[in-house]
């Protein structure tokens, strides 16, 4: 019995070798592989969204690279912020990014006061959804950019829906769209190791009686096929005496394909600043007793950071080294290890098989939103 068994393993095993021989050839090298294989089994690079606090939540320490990730919130809660944070981080380390501004409303003075070299972006600015779309394909096919940032889902327009008049009835014509789009867009990612980064707004459903009324334009394939959706809301106006000078955000991550879904993060932003990092840093410190608060003074070691978080924040600001030193204590009281550079992995021993690139930046940038700066 024992060698009737061992004999029909053998046979299992020649069928096998011989059925992934040939769909190598015919799909080519890496279309089939053990995921116990050493060129399977590889970290989720990611792009750190300059809100460590966020990082944490997300669990590999930034948007997971090769994904489809989507943003959403309500108005002025911060969604083309934390955009631009990612395509500063992204572009830090050498990564080419697209900005594809299909609400046509894109500020470049603030994106270079966040940190975006605006001279390296490419922008299109799409005359409709379907125009939009075929330029981020062509892009991701191209294996050259390594984000790719749609503002917003809510803006890409169908040709058929401008073409006709005003009131005309142009049902689930976007949903359409979109669920197209994901189908053709997810597998040339992967392949390119490329993010896509979609922004979207919230719509409410009439007559929903029981549940949340809250939608997002576009159909449900983008909810489908993002490996991270993050819920982003304004929770508290930061203000200096009578006068505002930012916003207290929380981000939800309601989906995660990669990590634990469901963690929480909250985060400044301040108006013309943008993700305060020190701010993040004061916080997680304070949650895991790096840094100390003794009334209104905060302090590190035997190092007095100042009087008031604001304070504190502008001597981290002003001492990187040290801001640096807290946020490597932060990961490791977390237990977590630093995101992957954004362009190429750590060098790997010779016998090892080569990995594809990967991403992250260090510190993350600074900015706001357009339409915070007004608020």
């Amino acid at each position: 019995m024992d060698k009737e068994q061992e004999k029909a393993a053998k046979a299992r095993e020649t069928a096998l070798s011989g059925a992934l021989t040939q769909i190598e050839r015919q799909f080519g090298q890496g279309s089939i592989m053990k995921m116990g294989d050493d060129a399977f089994a590889v970290r989720v690079a990611a792009v750190p969204t300059g809100a460590l606090s966020l990082d944490l939540a997300l669990g590999v320490g930034g948007l997971p690279r090769g994904r489809i990730i989507e943003i959403f919130g309500p108005e002025s809660s911060g969604k083309t912020t934390l955009l631009y944070h990612v395509l500063a981080n992204a572009q830090k380390t050498g990564g080419i990014c697209a900005f594809i501004d299909a609400e046509h409303a894109m500020d470049p003075a603030y994106a270079k006061r966040i940190g975006v070299d605006i001279d390296e972006l490419l922008v299109s600015q799409p005359d409709h959804g379907e125009q939009a779309l075929e330029i981020a394909d062509l892009l991701i096919r191209s294996g050259a950019v390594d984000v790719v940032a749609i503002d917003s889902v809510a803006a890409l327009t169908p040709k058929a829906e401008l073409e006709g008049a005003m009131g005309d009835q142009t049902v689930g014509v976007q949903a359409r769209m979109m669920s197209q789009a994901m189908r053709k867009l997810a597998g040339n990612l992967n392949r390119a190791n490329t993010m896509c980064v979609f922004t979207n707004q919230i719509r409410e459903k009439v007559g929903v009686m029981f549940g949340s009324p809250e939608t997002q334009p576009g159909g449900r394939a983008l909810k489908f096929y993002s490996s991270a959706r993050l819920d982003i809301r304004r929770i508290e106006t930061l203000k200096e005496g009578t006068e505002a000078v930012g916003n207290r955000v929380r981000v939800k991550v309601v989906k995660n394909k990669v990590a634990a879904p469901f963690r929480q993060a909250e985060f400044d932003i301040d108006y013309g600043e943008g993700i305060s990092s020190e701010g993040c840093l004061i916080d997680l410190g304070l949650e895991h007793d790096i840094v100390r608060k003794s009334g209104s003074f905060f302090s590190y070691g035997e190092e007095r950071l100042g009087q008031g978080r604001n304070n504190a924040k502008g001597y981290l600001r002003e001492h990187p080294e040290m801001a640096a030193e807290i946020e490597r204590k932060v990961y490791e009281a977390v237990g977590a290890e630093p995101p992957l550079s954004v362009v190429g992995l750590p060098a790997q021993d010779e016998s090892s098989p080569e990995a594809p690139p990967a991403q992250g930046t260090p510190d993350a940038a600074e900015g706001t939103e357009p339409e915070e700066q007004a608020a």
